[in-house]
C-alpha cells in the first residue's frame, strides 16, 4: 500500500482545487477458481446479490424474500437487528446492516446522513450506539455496518476527517474484535445529499489511511460516484482495497439500471469481479414502473455476468 503520507498530500491537493487526485495503484487479485453461473457458462466467484429494502417501501421483507429467491438474491440489506432475523428465517442474510441512531446529551438524533461522526459533540453517543450495534450484528452472524461522516456545515473537510478517525477509533477495538466492518458510504452532495461530507473517493481513502484498519471500509455507491466524479471503473480498479460494499442505481434519476440509464453496468461489474470482490452488491434503485420486483429480476440479471 502506497504511504499514508502520499495519501495525505493528495487529499490536501484536491481540497486546494488542484486539477486531479493521484489514483493509488495496486495489483488485481485475480480467482483462478470458477464454478457454472446460472446461465450455463463458466466465470470466476462473482458478486453475491442483495437489494435495499428502502427502496421497495410497499413491499414486505417476506414478500422480497419469496420473490427473490426466485431470481438469484442472497441479502436484503439495511435491516435493523429484528428485521434481519426475520430474512434469515427465510433464508436470506444481511448483507449489510442498517445504521443505529440516538440522541445525544444535547438532545440531538445522531448517526443518519446528516448528523454523525465528523463532530466531536456527537462521538459519545455514537460510541454508545455502535457499541451495540456491532454486539447485534456478530450476534446474527453477520459483519458489516453502514456509517456516514455526516454533513460540513461549515466545517472543513481537513476537521471533519480528522474527527471521523477519532471518533471511529473509539469503537475500533470492538468491531476488530468482532470481526466487524464499519463501511462509511460515500454520497453525491451535488443533487441528493447536500453538504454531504464524505463525498468523494479521495477524501474516503484518506480517511482510512488515516485509521489504518482493515475494520474501517468504503461503500461505493456507483449512483452517487457517477454523479459526483465519474470515471467509476478506474476507481473500483485503484481503490478497491479501501471497499468494502457496493450499491447500484440508474443516472440519471436513480431508477432501473438497464438502457435507459448512462451507466453500462455490465461492465462495471465485471472490473468489481476481477477485483476479486465476491461479497454483496446492494441493488438500491428506485424502480419507477408499475411491476417493482420485475425490476429487481432485471437488476440482479444485469449485474449476473460472464467473464
Amino acid at each position: 500500500m502506497i504511504d499514508q503520507r502520499e495519501n495525505r498530500r493528495q487529499f490536501l491537493k484536491l481540497t486546494a482545487g488542484s486539477a486531479a487526485f493521484a489514483a493509488m495503484a495496486s495489483g488485481m487479485q485475480q480467482r483462478l477458481f470458477a464454478h457454472d453461473d446460472a446461465t450455463g457458462g463458466t466465470k470466476m466467484d462473482g458478486v453475491k446479490h442483495s437489494v435495499c429494502k428502502w427502496c421497495y417501501p410497499k413491499h414486505s421483507i417476506e414478500d422480497l424474500c419469496v420473490a427473490g429467491k426466485e431470481f438469484g438474491l442472497a441479502s436484503i440489506e439495511l435491516l435493523n437487528p429484528d428485521q434481519i432475523v426475520k430474512a434469515q428465517k427465510l433464508g436470506l442474510t444481511c448483507g449489510l446492516v442498517n445504521f443505529p441512531t440516538i440522541k445525544t446529551d444535547a438532545g440531538v438524533k445522531v448517526g443518519g446522513i446528516q448528523k454523525a461522526w465528523n463532530r466531536l459533540e456527537h462521538h459519545d453517543a455514537l460510541v454508545a450506539a455502535y457499541s451495540k450495534r456491532i454486539d447485534e450484528t456478530k450476534a446474527l452472524g453477520l459483519d458489516n455496518i453502514i456509517c456516514f461522516s455526516g454533513n460540513r456545515d461549515g466545517m472543513s473537510d481537513e476537521e471533519g476527517m480528522k474527527n471521523c478517525a477519532t471518533g471511529l477509533k473509539r469503537i475500533l477495538p470492538i468491531a476488530e474484535k468482532s470481526g466487524v466492518t464499519i463501511t462509511m458510504e460515500l454520497l453525491n452532495s451535488a443533487i441528493n445529499h447536500k453538504d454531504y461530507m464524505c463525498d468523494k473517493t479521495a477524501w474516503g481513502v484518506a480517511l482510512c489511511d488515516m485509521i489504518g484498519s482493515d475494520r474501517v471500509k468504503l461503500l461505493y455507491d456507483i449512483f452517487h460516484m457517477q454523479i459526483m466524479e465519474g470515471n467509476v471503473i478506474k476507481r473500483i480498479r485503484d481503490n478497491h482495497q479501501y471497499f468494502s460494499h457496493y450499491h447500484t442505481g440508474g443516472v440519471p434519476g436513480r431508477n432501473e439500471i438497464d438502457d435507459t440509464q448512462e451507466l453500462n453496468y455490465p461492465a462495471i461489474v465485471r472490473a468489481i469481479e476481477e477485483t476479486g470482490y465476491t461479497a454483496f452488491l446492494g441493488q438500491e434503485f428506485i424502480p419507477k414502473r408499475a411491476d417493482k420486483l420485475a425490476s429487481l429480476k432485471q437488476g440482479v440479471e444485469i449485474c449476473t455476468v460472464k467473464s
